[in-house]
């Protein structure tokens, strides 16, 4: 685990090339809090030693959070075309079987394997190094691995994994949005804001809540009481 010095920030995939790294990933999640929905992995690598730091959309390439919906559409395509790009999903099944945490790194595992079979000559890449946003690094993954808390602000790959993350699991709940449309899932993505929590004690749960998670258990159980 690694916590980024303030001089650092930004300059992370710099000094590991420097060091001679030909390929860094940066690894993120979105999707682990909600009560709902898939989890979803992105990974993401730079196409250029320059970094594309001529670009005024790299400046754009942050923490998904600190953008709005219509910016993230926006960068998420300027990812697209100037980065290696691996998208990994785990359902709310596979959540439940296995935990969220388990489900995330699985997610995780899936982006990477995806990014490397989109990049033909993968293998050449001899120096790789995985960057992973959180305290934790992949277990049972192999390849060299470093964790970056707060990763998603200050390291740029992970930034712009963050973001294909983000708009993909957000497109994915606009689609469940059609699909159960009493839920608004496509104003809240599923997490657990009151509206939510509101539908979700009228209704139950549908076929994509977590029953897993408390909330869903507590909303199942209060439905039976009422009969």
């Amino acid at each position: 685990m690694v916590k980024i010095k303030k001089e650092n920030f930004l300059n992370v995939e710099k000094e590991l090339f420097n060091k001679g790294y030909s390929f860094f990933i940066g690894v993120d999640e979105a999707g682990r809090g909600p009560l709902a929905g898939p989890v979803i992995a992105g990974a993401c690598a730079l196409k250029t030693s320059d970094f594309l730091f001529e670009s005024p959309m790299y400046e754009l390439v942050r923490d998904s959070k600190t953008l709005s919906e219509i910016q993230r559409e926006k960068v998420f395509n300027f990812i697209q075309e100037n980065f290696w790009v691996g998208v990994g999903v785990c359902d709310h099944k596979t959540i439940d079987r296995i935990n969220v945490l388990e489900a995330t790194f699985l997610a995780m595992k899936k982006a990477i394997v995806s990014l490397s079979r989109n990049l033909s000559n993968f293998s050449k890449y001899d120096k790789r190094i995985i960057l992973v946003d959180g305290n934790k690094i992949i277990p049972n993954f192999s390849g060299e691995q470093k964790a970056f808390i707060n990763g998603d602000k200050f390291v740029k790959s992970i930034s712009a994994a963050s973001i294909i993350a983000k708009v993909t699991r957000d497109r994915i709940m606009r689609k469940y949005d059609k699909q159960y449309p009493q839920y608004q899932f496509g104003k809240h993505k599923g997490y657990g804001t009151e509206i939510h929590m509101e539908k979700l004690k009228e209704y139950g749960p549908c076929e994509i809540h977590r029953r897993s998670f408390r909330p869903v258990r507590e909303a199942i159980e209060g439905k039976k009481n009422v009969y």
